[in-house]
């Protein structure tokens, strides 16, 4: 392939540039397996994975990835000091780290196992509700969900906590709430661990040049005109990380990885913010994995709920939960990028993109569907380019769900699927949504980076992938241009 340089914004053309590496590394190529649960943060929810039977090429693979960090971490280290590196901050996806709740007089539990659920608490009642292995016991499944659901309140117009529920994030700032959702489930629950020792191999140093953004993640931004007291706070705390982190720097421009829906706020923010403070501010924004236009696969959730495969919980206990929660109403799909395509069907009805406020009323979520046309359907239409460079690295050719079937039973019973093109979990036209969009944008560089049978989340864990990344990084940071085959 073609050599490309890195972006750069000096330049007054709209550049597109390509990159494709094919891997079988896929974890659902994978013939011989062992299950174990593994924790899918894109949907706060649990799914099965495999272990793959590590062949002789695959432990090459394995062995070259290592060498190619080394010899990475050596090129940094002689051409040019650690202290070098632009300061860079991680915005995870949707689920992406812990979560912490305590509960107060008003809370009404919804049995008696969820008065004392769980046992063992935190100084001042705090808890771990996301990640918790327990809530895969049927009794504590609906605790759980109680207790991560959100309501709107027309009132204020914005979202607020079930009543009697205290939430908070725990330290912003650092990558420690991203690396594990339950450190105590270390293998099972690794998020954007792997990530992080990546770019530790490459002379990142947490606290110094390595940020971690971590938010409330169900929670979503509002459309202009409307408040958004969670979101809107997020936004802030990001903004004034990325100026202290570059204060601390020597005034260099910070790079922003972004994973899933974590890269919806961070274009959101730089849209935002002026010019001047974007190119500033600014080295390079990658979104890995980025749902620009949302998923099929959340019309599922919303219609019959959805558990990912994982045995023993009913996705129709977890369902209302997931309604209500607002980051997952801005991951519809959107008619921007979806248009007229068909992408729900049943004996009675089809729905495209364009239909969503039908379908959520025939779904049984009236409810939703005020907040979803006042609050975030104009906001979905917007994918106003920033005018800094981005990288965006996606995955492809692993089946993605691109049409569902319902049957007379109606949405309780979970879809017949036809698959397309993705990453398992977004659809390509979403994953390459800016391609297109941002063709005529003189002054918007861009570069995207396909990456052949990688997955929504192995993404962030598999060697090939993370070489990929550590490579993009690298090259931001030294100027090099580098060539992916």
């Amino acid at each position: 392939m073609e050599d490309k340089d890195g972006p750069d914004l000096s330049s007054s053309r709209q550049r597109v540039q390509f990159s494709t590496s094919e891997s079988s590394h896929g974890l659902q190529d994978s013939e011989t397996c062992k299950s174990w649960v593994r924790i899918r943060p894109t949907h706060y929810s649990v799914s099965l994975f495999c272990s793959e039977h590590i062949s002789r090429r695959e432990d090459m693979n394995r062995l070259m990835f290592k060498l190619g960090i080394v010899c990475m971490s050596m090129m940094f280290y002689t051409c040019q000091a650690t202290s070098n590196l632009h300061p860079l901050i991680l915005v995870p996806g949707n689920g992406g780290n812990q979560l912490e709740a305590r509960l107060t007089r008003g809370y009404k539990p919804s049995s008696l196992f969820c008065h004392w659920y769980p046992i063992v608490k935190q100084k001042g009642g705090w808890f771990r509700l996301w990640f918790d292995a327990g809530v895969l016991l049927a009794p504590f499944t609906q605790c759980f969900a109680d207790r991560m659901t959100l309501f709107y309140d027309k009132d204020l117009d914005d979202y607020r906590n079930a009543p009697g529920v205290e939430t908070r994030v725990l330290n912003f700032g650092s990558t420690q709430s991203l690396l594990y959702l339950d450190p105590n489930l270390k293998r099972a629950t690794a998020y954007m661990a792997p990530l992080v020792e990546s770019l530790e191999e490459i002379g990142y140093v947490n606290g110094e040049t390595l940020f971690g953004a971590p938010y409330d993640f169900r929670y979503g931004l509002a459309a202009e005109g409307h408040p958004s007291k969670v979101g809107s706070k997020f936004l802030q705390d990001l903004k004034d990380l990325v100026e202290k982190a570059s204060r601390n720097n020597g005034g260099k421009p910070v790079i922003i990885v972004s994973h899933s829906l974590g890269g919806l706020f961070v274009l959101q923010l730089l849209n935002k913010k002026p010019l001047s403070w974007r190119r500033k501010y600014i080295k390079h924004f990658v979104a890995i994995s980025a749902p620009w236009g949302g998923t099929v696969e959340q019309m599922t959730t919303f219609a019959s709920g959805y558990t990912l495969g994982v045995p023993f919980v009913d996705p129709l206990l977890v369902r209302e939960e997931q309604r209500t929660s607002e980051s997952n109403s801005w991951l519809l799909p959107t008619a921007k990028v979806f248009g007229e395509r068909k992408l729900v069907i049943t004996p009675n009805a089809t729905y495209s993109a364009h239909e969503i406020t039908q379908f959520l009323n025939d779904i049984g979520f009236s409810r939703g569907v005020y907040p979803y046309t006042t609050r975030i359907l104009p906001l979905t239409e917007q994918l106003i380019a920033p005018e800094v460079p981005v990288t965006c690295m996606v995955g492809s050719g692993v089946r993605t769900p691109e049409t569902l079937f319902y049957r007379e039973n109606g949405f309780d019973e979970q879809p017949d699927v036809v698959y397309g093109d993705g990453d398992g979990t977004v659809n390509m036209a979403s994953l390459l949504a800016l391609e297109k969009f941002w063709a005529e944008e003189k002054n918007q560089v861009l570069k995207i980076i396909r990456i052949g049978g990688i997955s929504h989340t192995s993404i962030l864990q598999n060697d090939s992938a993370l070489a990929e990344i550590t490579g993009e990084i690298y090259s931001i940071n030294s100027h090099v241009s580098r060539s992916v085959v």
